[in-house]
C-alpha cells in the first residue's frame, strides 16, 4: 500500500498552484529552527522527509508546507528523546497565554 505522500494515480482535477507568496514570520522561524536542528545533528533532510511522509492522511492533506515541517520536527525531537510531547504542548500553551 502506498504511503500518504505517494500521489501517483490519485484522481484529482485541482489545478497546481504555481503562485509565489511572501513567507510569513512564523514560516521563517520554522525554516530557521530546521537549520539549527540540522547544525546540532538532530535532523537531516532524509529524516525530515521520512517524518513528513509518516504523517497520517488527514494531517498530510490539511497541513501547509511549513506546518508539515513543524509536525515532522516535533516527531524527530520526541523520537530522539530531546523533548516529550507534554513538554512541547506545555511550551505552546505558555506561548499562547503570553500572546493574550
Amino acid at each position: 500500500m502506498p504511503k500518504v505522500h505517494d500521489r501517483g494515480g490519485w484522481p484529482n482535477e485541482d489545478p497546481i498552484d504555481h503562485s509565489e507568496h511572501e513567507m510569513e514570520e512564523w514560516e521563517r522561524k520554522v525554516d530557521a529552527l530546521s537549520s539549527v536542528l540540522g547544525e546540532k545533528g538532530l535532523k537531516n533532510t532524509d529524516q525530515l522527509r521520512r517524518a513528513i511522509e509518516s504523517l497520517n492522511l488527514k494531517s498530510y492533506e490539511t497541513l501547509s508546507y511549513y506546518e508539515k515541517w513543524t509536525a515532522a520536527m516535533e516527531t524527530l525531537l520526541v523520537e530522539q528523546n530531546v523533548m516529550t510531547t507534554d513538554e512541547i504542548d506545555a511550551k505552546m500553551a505558555e506561548l499562547e497565554r503570553e500572546r493574550k
